[in-house]
């Protein structure tokens, strides 16, 4: 017998109006930047008072045999770690993880005047801030799950709560974690991660896929002091120019089709299918409608192949630049050097790895008039693709989004990374993953007026419920 859904979805609503909603607002005032953003993390001292927030909460919750503390390793962010034993009558030994983060975002330009990045606001529902949806709800969701599960009189098999605060950065500090952890990890047959999105809010959606990353630095050196550009010019060629000619070694400029064999792949042909169910349902709000200015159009026309392009598909982008002086203090000098910082997301089932080395040897092999060029400042994670839903799982989902949205769950891919997914599938081949999350048409992760819609979120924490119980008997 099931627990009692009444009481659970009571003490979920409760926990969410009169406590989480709180939490979330002192937690998004914390500019918790991850360390690929503040190098000196350590001495600001914010992830440590996000940290800090978050056991606080966690040290008050009302769930049997809970214990939390924080796994500390020299020169790495902490990763707080939360275990729970059975509860209940249970069918299995096995280990649920349930996983999040607590890193941040850059602040980024464009926030409305009433909003912005540390100030927490409630509008129509939303709380507007950084992080909240990205994605510091997940511990609270996950907990509050947990709690209502063994207040209605249900059962849940061990869980163990992780949440890393180096996710926004690759998560270059969780492998060394999980080899930290590996004498508590267990047989790990669930994982449950709420840091992916859904493409409505009157369903409950579930993550197919995720892209790689990588991220580096390319810099172009050619002399080593500006010059004045009507003497230089002509003579010393610019920099850009000829960053311009390494960047269209791995990309097709007219295209955008990245251009190195590594990062192609065979897309799976159920792939292509759910992206055309998604597209014939949703139309272009498939693809959240971006804000573009009066007359810009997307890339891609048809929808699905959209779709397909931003999950499946390699893409590059420029997220920075050193060298470019501001246009109102730019002199006519011919500049020494320019650095970009690159952003390439390659598709679920290419190796980061192999994709790092060519991109190595492609940009620097043979550099343009003998120009000192580097690639530095590498980060990369490989994409994952979910396994086959066993049928307890996928009716356990199912059962858990017709009783908060009155329709059976969706499947899609999303066009970003969480990096322990492919480490956890590659660790526990056998696991069964639930990736879900609450970043959905407007959300904004990582940009400006980033919101954690609250209803969506309260109504996928009950569903959580289901899963968990569902594990519990499944053996």
């Amino acid at each position: 017998m099931g627990h009692d859904v009444t009481t659970s979805s009571e003490l979920i609503r409760t926990r969410w109006a009169d406590e989480i909603v709180g939490e979330l607002e002192t937690y998004i005032r914390i500019p918790a930047l991850s360390p690929a953003f503040d190098a000196d993390w350590e001495q600001t001292g914010e992830v440590e008072a996000a940290v800090e927030h978050v056991l606080r909460w966690v040290r008050t919750r009302s769930i049997a045999g809970l214990e939390v503390d924080v796994q500390r390793l020299a020169g790495r962010t902490p990763l707080i770690v939360i275990e729970i034993p059975p509860f209940g009558a249970v069918e299995t030994e096995n280990t649920v993880v349930l996983y999040g983060h607590i890193d941040k975002q850059p602040e980024m330009e464009g926030w409305l005047p009433d909003r912005g990045p540390w100030s927490p606001v409630i509008e129509n529902g939303r709380l507007y801030g950084r992080g909240g949806a990205d994605d510091g709800y997940a511990v609270y969701a996950s907990l509050t799950a947990i709690e209502a599960v063994q207040a209605a009189g249900g059962r849940h098999g061990r869980c163990l709560v992780l949440i890393e605060a180096s996710e926004e950065s690759g998560s270059p500090d969780l492998p060394a974690h999980v080899e930290a952890l590996a004498g508590r990890m267990g047989a790990v047959d669930l994982v449950v991660c709420l840091d992916s999105g859904c493409a409505t809010y009157d369903t409950l959606w579930l993550t197919t896929s995720l892209r790689g990353v990588i991220t580096a630095t390319l810099r172009c050196s050619i002399v080593t002091e500006g010059l004045h550009s009507g003497a230089a010019g002509g003579i010393v060629p610019s920099t850009f120019r000829i960053i311009r000619q390494l960047l269209d070694r791995i990309e097709n400029a007219e295209t955008g089709r990245i251009l190195l064999p590594s990062a192609q792949v065979e897309i799976p042909p159920g792939r292509i299918a759910e992206a055309a169910d998604v597209a014939a349902d949703l139309g272009l709000d498939a693809l959240e409608s971006p804000p573009f200015v009066p007359g810009a159009r997307p890339a891609v026309d048809d929808i699905a192949e959209a779709l397909i392009a931003k999950t499946w598909q390699a893409s590059l982008s420029i997220v920075g630049a050193d060298g470019l002086p501001p246009t109102g203090k730019a002199g006519n000098v011919l500049r020494p050097s320019t650095a970009l910082r690159l952003s390439l997301r390659i598709p679920p089932t290419a190796d980061s790895g192999e994709v790092v080395d060519e991109l190595r040897s492609v940009l620097l092999a043979d550099p343009p008039y003998g120009a000192l060029v580097e690639l530095d400042h590498i980060d990369h994670a490989s994409g994952w693709e979910a396994p086959p839903l066993r049928p307890w799982l996928a009716d356990a989902i199912d059962a858990a989004s017709v009783r908060e949205f009155s329709t059976p769950a969706r499947r899609y891919g999303e066009g970003g990374t969480i990096p322990f997914m492919g480490m956890l599938g590659a660790s526990f081949p056998a696991a069964q993953f639930v990736i879900t999350g609450v970043l959905g048409p407007g959300s904004n992760a990582h940009g400006p007026n980033e919101f954690l819609d609250l209803a969506y979120a309260e109504r996928l924490t009950s569903a959580l419920t289901t899963v968990l119980e569902a594990h519990a008997v499944a053996g």
